[in-house]
């Protein structure tokens, strides 16, 4: 109890001596404990059978009835495994594409041309998912796409992209890195900022080249922000970019087997029914398997490099 007393006092002082910096994060705390901690009680919608007139608490509890129909359908493993390797790739070709434009952005000096680099990099960050499916049609289409006319003014025989199966899994990665890309090297930027301009001096001294700094400084340094973040990016790995498949692909049966991932399938499942107790069903099962993983990631994580684990 003493020690609960001293640790209660310790914080408040740490309050008080950095009111501003905590002032500064509270928005972030309401925000987390308004959309993240007061509806965690609302996971039990996924193990009742939800009445609107009776409540989350008032219906009636039904174990695991709400996760039949992704078992019995047997597609559980087809659309787990889909989302899990779509997303690691995801995860893992993003960070390292953001990594290397942030690289080079820095290493522009020209102020303008780096303003100018930025902002087009950052731009597809904020095009609809809408808008890419429609780009995509016209540029894959068969019969009037971008690509089959090139194709036909050569005198070549055109390809039916929407029928080929293996080649979607390259496009969704493209349009993916495409989209994500920018956003995501905005961090980058900011801890490469964060590098002391002597460290860069020593190394100059010693005469080393640009290369050699951005192998032996910038990249050593940005590690732990990439581990970080990766480590972020496994909370959600079972959560896939609806968006993205589904403007692309959208109801072509023909790429199910390459290109369904949980959230297409879902939405296919229980489009028009409003069954919330699936929806929850499903989104409990991803949240599990998500935390699962963190936790899996982070402990192999803190045995090899304990400075870079979450906790």
């Amino acid at each position: 109890m003493a020690k609960t007393n001293g640790n209660m006092r310790g914080f408040i002082d740490e309050l008080k001596r950095k009111k501003v910096l905590f002032l500064m994060i509270s928005p972030v705390i309401i925000y987390f404990i308004i959309f993240s901690y007061i509806p965690m009680p609302g996971a039990y919608i996924a193990f009742v059978d939800y009445n609107i007139g009776k409540g989350i608490f008032g219906s009636n509890f039904v174990g695991l009835k709400n996760f039949e129909f992704l078992v019995k359908t047997g597609d559980l493993w087809r659309i787990t495994k889909n989302t899990l390797l779509y997303n690691l790739v995801f995860l893992a070709l993003t960070n390292i594409s953001q990594v290397a434009f942030a690289i080079m952005i820095s290493e522009i000096k020209s102020r303008w041309f780096k303003k100018l680099s930025q902002s087009i990099i950052l731009l597809p960050h904020f095009i609809s998912m809408v808008i890419v499916g429609f780009f995509a049609y016209n540029f894959f289409n068969f019969n009037h796409g971008f690509i089959n006319t090139i194709l036909t003014n050569f005198g070549l025989a055109k390809h039916d992209f929407y029928s080929d199966q293996g080649i979607w899994k390259y496009i969704i990665v493209f349009f993916k890195l495409w989209a994500s890309t920018g956003y995501g090297m905005i961090i980058y930027l900011a801890a490469i900022t964060g590098i002391s301009n002597e460290i860069y001096e020593a190394a100059e001294l010693d005469g080393a080249t640009a290369w050699q700094k951005i192998r032996c400084i910038i990249v050593p340094l940005l590690k732990p922000t990439f581990i970080l973040l990766f480590l972020f990016g496994l909370g959600g790995i079972l959560k896939g970019s609806f968006d993205l498949f589904y403007n692309l692909i959208g109801n072509n049966s023909v790429l199910y087997k390459q290109t369904d991932i949980i959230d297409t399938f879902v939405f296919r499942s229980l489009v028009g029914q409003f069954n919330f107790s699936q929806g929850a069903a499903v989104g409990f099962y991803q949240s599990i398997f998500g935390l699962i993983l963190v936790l899996t990631v982070n402990a192999i994580v803190k045995k090899i490099e304990p400075d870079s684990a979450l906790f």
